[in-house]
């Protein structure tokens, strides 16, 4: 930063609008070289760089078991009658997201391009809002450079390709980031409450981001310079709890409020999917070391001198880090939220990365600086680019990316398969995708009979057997994907297929390896149809 005091750039503002005195206040003005034109011009280039990244072979592959909730819901809001067969518009979330996606398919027609283009709209406006928060708080150099990191972080692109829930949750959040850093710089209520609405509306998108307001709270626990009376937080509070409200209200307009808590009781009681080194282990990784090992850097050279710009940065990255790995479900998406902070960590890091040559006593080249960045961006893109332009394949972890041969699977039950007839399959992954695409019933067998160990919105096969001799079941589908989470139950599923004369009716592979490791077709679907 220059250093230069708020005085000598701007006129004086009164003692009494500043939430800072102005000696703490550093200048985010950039020298006369960034003039907007070449601002401007950067700033459509990265955005380009992320949609292009977001779109590239979009559609390739069909949806994921959540893709196909949350599409069918929003189908359902619509009023079309093949979805509200199969995907009741109240489930689990609220329906922020789902209401938006439905305009969409509205306009468009009911798709899967129409739902993943409403998903990267969320994630190119993200984008956006990384330069926002950067330029809010280090100047136009750091948000370019941080708007870039999200372009084009394998995290953020994989994540917001997916009509998921937390492309949307991430930029609301990375807004209401953006909201605080503007009513510390400027002192007006206005900028907080807006910064409480866009929070409330990151809950309506999804949730879990009502623990972030742990976050607003620790930013200002930290930074007792700032001033914050009680009428602003009574009103922000106001704000916020009125948009939340929305939520339950629905549900209870629509009677469907033991739906919500249902499945809250299962989530806080189910047991954990992932241990502890599941974050360590897969975030940092799809986020880019080279982003991590300079988010690192300018939290090292932060160490010393924290200002309020840190805290806030740190705050929104901390809190939901802690939580869910401490919470016994873990997603791989659900930390997307903390992305783009996190970024914003990184481009502050790229910038003054040779703070710490000269501490050791080393002058750094001219140019170093952009060199650094800009093998950073490159290897971080590399990743990118091999996760987008990847088709099908035989394994998946949740949350990463489309299911391979789901659409196909679809496409042949719908040739194939009666209407009336109920599918058996490992889990509710393959079941969702199967209402989607197949517009049949289908139920996992993993699916407990006990309330308390389910999900309230999945129906269990009480007793297998009987349901196959009373030709209440008629076709078994065993999936590699559900497999490879489930053996038991993989086990299980094709135990009954031989058990109950199942023939195989129906089978998609894909390249893959075989036990010695040579090239080889792998089967990543297989139907038989069982008889009593």
């Amino acid at each position: 930063m220059s250093g230069v005091e708020l005085r000598a750039t701007v006129p004086e503002v009164p003692a009494r609008r500043l939430l800072l005195p102005a000696r703490t206040v550093e200048a985010t003005a950039e020298p006369g070289r960034w003039a907007v034109p070449w601002h401007v011009a950067g700033l459509v280039a990265v955005v380009a760089l992320g949609v292009a990244v977001r779109v590239w072979q979009l559609d390739a592959v069909g949806f994921n078991s959540d893709e196909a909730v949350y599409a069918g819901q929003a189908a359902s809001i619509t009023g079309d009658p093949q979805s509200l067969e199969y995907f009741p518009v109240f489930r689990a979330h609220p329906l922020l997201f789902h209401a938006t996606v439905s305009l969409v398919f509205e306009v468009l027609g009911v798709s899967d391009t129409a739902a993943r283009l409403t998903a990267v709209g969320f994630g190119v406006a993200n984008v956006l809002a990384a330069y926002l928060i950067g330029t809010e708080l280090y100047g136009r150099r750091c948000g370019l450079l941080a708007s870039l990191v999200v372009a084009v972080m394998p995290y953020h692109v994989v994540v917001s390709r997916q009509v998921l829930l937390d492309g949307p949750q991430a930029f609301f959040v990375a807004m209401a980031i953006w909201a605080l850093a503007r009513y510390v710089n400027r002192g007006r209520s206005g900028w907080l409450g807006a910064a409480a609405l866009l929070l409330g509306l990151s809950v309506l998108a999804k949730e879990t981001s009502i623990i972030l307001a742990g976050s607003v709270f620790a930013f200002f626990a930290l930074s007792p310079g700032i001033a914050l009376g009680w009428r602003r937080v009574t009103m922000a509070s106001a704000i916020f709890v009125a948009v939340v409200a929305a939520y339950p209200l629905s549900l209870r307009l629509a009677g469907a409020t033991s739906t919500g808590g249902a499945f809250l009781s299962y989530q806080l009681f189910r047991r954990p999917n992932h241990g502890l080194d599941f974050y360590p282990l897969t975030v940092p990784p799809a986020l880019g070391l080279g982003v991590v090992a300079a988010a690192l850097v300018a939290a090292v050279l932060a160490w010393r001198h924290v200002t309020w710009r840190e805290t806030l940065v740190w705050c929104w990255v901390v809190v939901p880090v802690l939580f869910f790995e401490l919470f016994p479900v873990k997603g791989y998406q659900y930390l997307l939220p903390a992305a783009t902070p996190f970024a914003v960590a990184a481009a502050r890091g790229l910038m003054t990365w040779p703070r710490l040559a000269a501490r050791a006593g080393r002058s750094v080249p001219r140019g170093a600086t952009v060199a650094v960045a800009a093998v950073v961006v490159v290897t971080t893109l590399a990743p990118t680019l091999q996760q987008v332009s990847a088709t099908e394949r035989a394994t998946a972890l949740a949350g990463t990316g489309g299911l391979p041969g789901g659409r196909e699977l679809g496409a042949w039950i719908g040739q194939n398969v009666p209407d009336g007839v109920t599918m058996m399959t490992i889990g509710p992954s393959m079941a969702n995708v199967i209402k989607w695409y197949g517009h049949r019933d289908a139920r996992g067998l993993s699916v407990s009979p006990n309330p308390l160990y389910r999900n309230p919105v999945y129906d269990p096969i009480p007793n297998p057997d009987l349901a196959i001799r009373r030709n209440q079941v008629q076709y078994v589908v065993w999936d590699s994907f559900s497999a490879e989470r489930s053996r038991f139950f993989s086990e299980a599923v094709l135990r009954y297929a031989d058990r109950y004369n199942g023939h195989e009716v129906y089978r998609h592979e894909v390249n893959g390896t075989d036990e010695q490791g040579r090239p080889a077709m792998v089967p990543i679907i297989i139907v038989y149809e069982v008889r009593p």
